[in-house]
């Protein structure tokens, strides 16, 4: 798979590019930058969790270093605590192993190492090490007789795959370089007062190729011309053959927006990726480990169940392997893929997702597949990722992803006794909208009637105004009164509805909640009040409409007169033939006990 390699010089912005797709982004911004070297001075001693904290610059955050990572000054006093190592004040040379990520500082280290073209020096270590890439015997052993001879005494040497079949004088030279840089760090150091930056690869395109060009770069495009002739003059010893072109912003797109670098990085914190047969992943990063979620989404091609769960976890684990390096995730990483009941299947997917993550520098380590189905696996982290490098935290949500809505207490308390205005006015203004309503449909009809007297006998007409005063009557009744219905509630279910402003008639059913119907707590007394004020109103609604038919002969009054003492009469006798089944009723028992007291006799 070729390889190519994109630098915007002036953004300080890397890409590397297989089969014309982002594979990687490499970003050197901010402060603090690994391999930086500083001088910095001790501010903390902790025993508690054997480190300190060190001043290196004019940030908040300062370097964290642990005992293990102290290299010369823990070598000299043996095992010792890091009481006994470190002081408050005490000036120490340190190197960045790790940029600072959210709350925490960088990362400090005490064993510095500075890479060159193809060895890296380690000033404070031991021995000859060889890149585990150089898997040839032969060459193992000759660049360990090499280095063994231009070692410099108390220092180590590592040999990076760069180095494989070049000759020995281009070694010697890229020691010989390494050292003079470090007897220059060496005086910065005696001369300087701390905090100071004392090292820092200022060229940001001999960096880039220095730790990344290897023979399956093809090309390679930067858009400085002066960087241009410095690459060019580094890698004119170089072994590979490949393109070095210059990319010019002013007279056509931006490099960046040419090989979609910027769309990338837009789509990178999206937390979901599309797959190419219609699956998607899920990427969401927490503060302790990163959550991965693999689902077939539209994907139905296959044959069976079994072949689309397998293809889509493949395909999955091949991006998962991409999106780790192009978003920088470090850590622990959690991957939920989706079930399958077969143990081949689930070992063919270990298997596949191995090989597609072996050729990431971070060196990502797979624990274990879980019971649940979860994969499990770390990464080393370096240096930022790209949420903290191109995200930014929501001023609203401050990060959490979602706002709080709470109830409000006040308003609540206060919406009960507006609603019950409402209600009433509303009730009022549908009354009387009522009223016009039944009084005008009442003109119609007797205008109706006026048309067909012509042809109706007397009795007729007599007969057809009964029937539209009752009518009328009903319809009012219906219409207009208000039916008060009562209910029996606690002291509980009295201040949650009062509270609240819900309408207690939803205790008996959505069927009772109606504007004319007016709920009342159960009281006896209450109870004869309504009863007298609902007879007033009705007689006084008979009486309006007595009045607006005020056109009519006299003769239909007498009817009204007529229909309401019989109706009186109707009442008046069913509560005499009430009384009178009670006395009846009294009698009886009467007679009863008089003869049981007879028989007793």
């Amino acid at each position: 798979m070729s390889q190519q390699i994109i630098i915007a010089e002036q953004a300080r912005i890397a890409a590397l590019l297989k089969d014309d797709r982002v594979e990687e982004l490499i970003v050197s911004q901010g402060q603090y930058q690994i391999e930086d070297i500083f001088l910095g001075t001790v501010e903390n001693v902790l025993p508690g969790i054997d480190a300190a904290f060190i001043d290196i610059g004019e940030s908040k955050k300062n370097g964290f270093i642990h005992v293990s990572d102290l290299g010369p000054l823990r070598s000299k006093k043996g095992s010792a605590a890091i009481t006994e190592l470190l002081e408050p004040k005490q000036k120490v040379l340190v190197q960045v192993m790790k940029e600072p990520t959210g709350s925490k500082g960088p990362r400090l280290t005490g064993n510095i190492s500075l890479p060159g073209k193809y060895i890296i020096l380690q000033p404070f270590g031991k021995g000859v090490n060889i890149s585990r890439k150089i898997n040839t015997e032969t060459e193992r052993s000759r660049l360990r007789a090499l280095g063994v001879l231009i070692k410099p005494p108390g220092t180590g040497l590592l040999f990076r795959t760069e180095s494989k079949e070049i000759s020995e004088e281009f070694l010697i030279e890229d020691l010989e370089n390494l050292i003079q840089k470090w007897e220059n760090i060496l005086q910065l150091n005696e001369m300087s007062t701390p905090p100071m930056l004392i090292s820092r690869d200022e060229d940001f395109s001999l960096k880039i190729l220095r730790d990344n060009v290897n023979s399956s770069t093809t090309k390679v495009t930067i858009d400085n011309k002066q960087a241009i002739e410095r690459a060019k003059s580094y890698l004119v010893n170089d072994q590979f053959n490949f393109i070095i072109e210059f990319h010019n912003n002013s007279k056509e797109d931006h490099i960046l927006e040419k090989y979609k670098i910027i769309q990338t990085i837009q789509k990178s914190l999206q937390p979901r990726v599309d797959l190419p047969s219609g699956g998607y992943i899920i990427i969401e990063p927490t503060e302790a480990l990163t959550v991965i979620d693999v689902n077939s989404g539209s994907f139905t091609r296959s044959a069976n169940s079994r072949q689309t769960v397998l293809w889509t976890n493949c395909e999955a684990a091949i991006e998962i392997s991409r999106q780790m390096k192009l978003r920088n995730i470090g850590g622990v990483l959690i991957i939920d893929f989706i079930d399958m009941d077969s143990r081949r299947d689930q070992f063919q997917l270990l298997e596949h997702f191995t090989t597609a993550i072996k050729d990431d520098s971070a060196k990502p380590q797979i624990a274990q597949l879980t019971e649940l189905g979860l994969v499990e696996l770390t990464r080393k982290r370096q240096g930022k990722n790209i949420y903290e490098l191109f995200g930014k935290t929501c001023n609203c949500c401050e990060g959490l992803g979602h706002l709080q809505n709470l109830p409000n207490l006040q308003k609540i308390n206060l919406e009960p006794p507006k609603s019950s205005k409402k209600s009433k006015k509303s009730i009022h203004e549908n009354n009387l909208e009522n009223n016009q309503l039944i009084i005008h449909d009442s003109k119609n009809k007797m205008s109706e009637t006026a048309t067909s007297k012509a042809l109706i006998s007397s009795e007729e007409k007599d007969n057809l105004k009964k029937k539209e005063l009752n009518d009328d009557i009903n319809a009012a009744n219906n219409l207009n009164e208000q039916e008060i219905i009562y209910l029996k509630l606690s002291d509980e279910e009295k201040i949650v509805y009062s509270q609240l402003g819900i309408n207690p008639l939803i205790k008996l059913g959505k069927e009772f909640i109606k504007v004319n119907n007016i709920p009342k707590l159960e009281n006896n007394e209450s109870k004869k009040k309504e009863a007298v004020q609902s007879n007033d109103k009705n007689q006084i609604k008979i009486k309006n409409l007595d009045n607006s038919l005020s056109g009519n002969s006299l003769k239909d009054y007498s009817d009204r007169d007529t229909l309401e003492v019989s109706n009186e009469e109707i009442v008046v006798n069913d509560i005499d033939l009430k009384e009178n089944q009670d006395s009846e009723d009294a009698d009886i028992t009467r007679r009863k006990r008089r003869r049981s007291s007879a028989v007793n006799e």
